[in-house]
């Protein structure tokens, strides 16, 4: 990276980020980020804590960790940018929302997710380990505790997931971060990793086509929308995000909407892809 691209504000961010959601940040991850200095980065963070003294504080191990205090303030940071970094390694400092003369962007609540449960799995995945956890879902509402070996980050529509293998179901799942409970607790080295996998390690391809209840100039519609290559949509994803995707695309395989404008896309191989349905 071009150090002259980057401004103490945006080292800051990051700094921020990480600290919160990794729960710690050293002299090393700005370093390795922003190719700056090892006395760059120790004075980035002395600024910081110049700044807001009641934040960060320096770990007996080395590290900078967040306040207890402070880490109350979570919603206000988000956690996509940093699954997102993890993921790729690309930090991109928040942007401003778009003002009243560009357009108005559409904002969502966040479902809330504990800083503590993330820095937790993102250690356990680093590391493949295993993780203890509390965890509550709709059909059982109960507070249970759980075994888990994750292994990725999943982004579903409004929602982020953790998928890997789920001791209580014996069997690779996923988990809706929103929806873990209590602290979570890093355990031993885990033997289900996500070469093991299967059904996240199959590729699978989806075939979508216009409704063809719609007529020709509403086909067209569709057509020029996603560029479609012969009046059809290829996409291939893992077998794990198939239901996923085809929720995002708002395509039912089970039956068709009312009216074909609800509808507007359909899936041409549901056989191929109903095995990686929830609901088959």
């Amino acid at each position: 990276m071009n150090l002259t691209i980057h401004t103490l504000q945006e080292r800051h961010l990051f700094l921020e980020m990480l600290a919160l959601w990794q729960g710690y940040i050293r002299n090393k991850d700005l370093v390795d980020q922003f190719v700056i200095t090892r006395q760059q980065a120790y004075q980035d963070i002395r600024a910081y804590q110049e700044r807001y003294p009641e934040r960060l504080n320096k770990m007996a191990s080395g590290p900078y960790q967040f306040s207890a205090q402070y880490i109350y303030q979570a919603p206000k940071h988000s956690l996509e940018h940093y699954l997102q970094w993890l993921s790729t390694g690309q930090f991109y400092a928040p942007q401003p929302a778009l003002n009243s003369v560009l357009g108005e962007q559409c904002s969502v609540p966040q479902r809330y997710v504990s800083p503590q449960v993330i820095a937790v799995l993102t250690d356990a995945i680093r590391q493949q380990k295993r993780v203890e956890l509390g965890y509550v879902s709709l059909s059982n509402p109960e507070w249970q505790g759980r075994i888990f070996h994750p292994h990725s980050f999943i982004k579903t529509g409004l929602r982020w997931h953790m998928r890997g293998y789920c001791e209580k179901s014996q069997d690779y799942r996923d988990l809706v971060l929103s929806r873990c409970r209590g602290e979570a607790e890093l355990l031993d080295a885990s033997e289900h990793t996500k070469d093991d996998d299967q059904v996240w390690n199959t590729q699978v391809d989806l075939i979508f086509a216009p409704d063809p209840r719609l007529n020709e100039a509403q086909r067209e519609v569709i057509v020029h929308d996603y560029q479609m290559d012969n009046g059809q949509l290829h996409i291939t994803t893992r077998a794990a995000l198939v239901d996923y995707l085809l929720k995002e695309m708002q395509v039912k395989t089970q039956y068709l909407e009312g009216i074909p404008e609800a509808q507007q896309l359909i899936l041409l191989n549901p056989r191929d892809v109903k095995p990686w349905l929830f609901d088959r």
